[in-house]
């Protein structure tokens, strides 16, 4: 699975403002979200959790060939399955997801990518319900998904008693449709900070604010 932009985003943009102590990336894929949060915490407990095989191996490889291979850890498991385990147990400070998002009925006919990128996989529910329950008192939830769900999941994370304080809405280009939606939730209501970030302005011709945002993890920006 490649490193996708979204995941970027995401590692990059997720609030620290609680120190996290403890971090849980759902759905980690190759890992790259978690390394990024390992780079830019002190959070002694980053776990991650992965269903799909080939990608948890990758993760695995991944976390024991960086520098925080102590404080990462990863689970072959379904999150149901991690929840069940860990529920009243464990409690995350932070927990970080990049869901899958085609909502449309089409399958590719790749069942990897399938699970990695349908809805069906993981629903909105199930992801909110989860994290509810591992979430520490004070803890912070981050999610990239597609803007036109928002709302959706807005209204269904309240029904959890999670509520935003911080969105971005992604654009690729200044004049493209708004895609994607950052959203960062606690259990406090509270007013909602409300961002706008672009990526490019032409094709590779990364924006000030893209560069600022992601320049501590590529090599070349």
């Amino acid at each position: 699975m490649k490193v996708g932009t979204d995941g970027v985003l995401l590692g990059a943009w997720t609030p620290l403002y609680n120190d996290p102590y403890t971090i849980l990336d759902i759905g980690s894929g190759t890992g790259l979200i978690a390394l990024m949060l390992a780079q830019r915490s002190e959070a002694s407990q980053i776990d991650a959790v992965e269903i799909d095989q080939e990608a948890f191996s990758q993760c695995y490889e991944n976390f024991e060939s960086s520098p925080w291979v102590d404080r990462l850890y990863v689970y072959h498991a379904s999150l149901e399955d991690f929840t069940e385990e860990f529920f009243e147990e464990t409690t995350y400070d932070l927990i970080v997801s990049n869901p899958p998002f085609y909502t449309e009925q089409y399958k590719s006919g790749n069942d990897q990518r399938d699970t990695a990128r349908f809805t069906d996989a993981l629903s909105f529910e199930t992801l909110i319900a989860c994290t509810e329950g591992l979430l520490s008192e004070d803890g912070i939830f981050s999610v990239i998904i597609p803007y036109k769900e928002e709302s959706k999941f807005i209204e269904l994370a309240s029904e959890y008693g999670l509520y935003p304080f911080k969105i971005c809405h992604v654009q690729g280009t200044p004049e493209s449709e708004i895609k994607r939606s950052m959203i960062a939730l606690t259990r406090i209501l509270a007013e909602i900070d409300i961002q706008n970030l672009i990526i490019e302005t032409q094709r590779h011709q990364y924006t000030e604010d893209y560069i600022q945002l992601t320049k501590d993890f590529y090599l070349n920006m």
